[in-house]
């Protein structure tokens, strides 16, 4: 009787081998990193089409000028429109009206002239030319139900190569993705989490130097270089460095404490929830209320408020924002080294150098 040696033995048939395969490479962390991408889809795709499928003007601050009682009863007037578009109040005087635009108390006016047939509707589309263009439709319609006529004045002229007043939001959205990018590229080639304080403060300084760099670079880009957003270019330039670095920062922060999957947590803080609440394609009074409500308080819709403001309303109103962005810089600093220091306790001291 033959007998077959090992070297002889047929070999494993392909579909074991096969399944071998699949089984070393579908691993429990594998599994859970592809339902996380599953999830931050399904959630780009909710977030985006829930913040902008629907465009309708909420409770735009919005002045009335008229004598006392015609005030009063323009106002009363506004309040009522179906759906509550405007929220109005009434302002002294032309020239009160026009100063609260510029300093982005409110997003348009209208001037009752009695004596007149025309009435004058100031707007100011460097605020969002979306918004504008809705707050003449509306008026128009309304003054037409009382056989008068609106004469519209841009207050806060968006740029002629800024268009829809878009331009201020696409600069504020590439600082974000040049921060949470070159945080991501961090980790990818030396680990999410760094191995110590020491590290952790290379990777911060990394991200300083990137920051100013890509703020500088995005300021000359729309200013000298297309003529796409007026504004002071030095302006531009801190205001970009912070945004970079806050989102860097930040991310930073998530991959210390969460390790690779941060980078998924900072796309959905700052791409999935803040992209589409930034004020951008939409200003923040034509979005539905969580997006309203949540855009001002991350980094992208806080970075779109400051670059409008200081390209069409002479810097004013951006304390907030400002803050709102240090904020942001500040917690992805502290987490940062505070998660460093932890890591190195547990560990039981400094571990041996590694790359930054």
């Amino acid at each position: 009787m033959t007998q077959t040696t090992g070297a002889d033995a047929p070999p494993a048939p392909r579909s074991s081998s096969f399944l071998a395969e699949v089984k070393d490479a579908v691993t429990p962390r594998a599994t859970v990193l592809v339902l996380g991408v599953i999830a931050l889809q399904l959630l780009f795709i909710a977030s985006y089409v829930g913040a902008l499928h629907d465009p309708k003007p909420r409770d735009v601050p919005f002045g009335v000028v008229a004598p006392a009682a015609a005030a009063q009863q323009a106002v009363t007037r506004l309040e009522r429109l179906p759906g509550s578009p405007l929220d109005p109040r009434a302002v002294a005087d032309e020239a009160t009206a026009r100063k609260k635009i510029m300093n982005r108390e409110i997003d348009g006016a209208l001037i009752v002239h009695p004596a007149r047939t025309t009435d004058t509707l100031l707007v100011a589309s460097g605020g969002g030319t979306v918004l504008a263009t809705t707050l003449e439709k509306y008026l128009t319609v309304l003054e037409a139900s009382q056989q008068r006529t609106v004469r519209t004045v841009d207050v806060a002229p968006a740029s002629p190569q800024d268009f829809d007043g878009l331009t201020s939001f696409y600069l504020v959205v590439g600082w974000c993705v040049g921060g949470y990018l070159c945080a991501s590229i961090l980790a990818i080639s030396t680990g999410a989490r760094p191995a110590n304080a020491s590290r952790a403060t290379i990777r911060l300084a990394v991200m300083v130097l990137v920051s100013i760099v890509g703020g500088l670079g995005g300021a000359v880009i729309v200013g000298p270089i297309l003529g796409a957003l007026p504004g002071s270019v030095a302006a531009l330039w801190g205001l970009g460095a912070l945004v970079t670095f806050s989102v860097g920062a930040a991310t930073l922060a998530l991959q210390g404490v969460f390790g690779i999957v941060g980078i998924g947590l900072a796309i959905l803080l700052v791409v999935i929830a803040g992209n589409p609440s930034a004020g951008g394609a939409f200003p923040l009074p034509m979005l539905p209320p969580f997006w309203k409500a949540i855009g001002p308080a991350l980094p992208p819709g806080a970075g779109t408020w400051v670059a409008r403001s200081i390209a069409y309303f002479d810097g004013n109103d951006t304390t907030a924002a400002l803050l709102v962005l240090s904020a942001w810089a500040a917690a992805g600093i502290v987490i940062t080294l505070v998660a460093a220091v932890l890591r190195t306790r547990r560990r039981g001291g400094p571990r041996p150098a590694q790359t930054p």
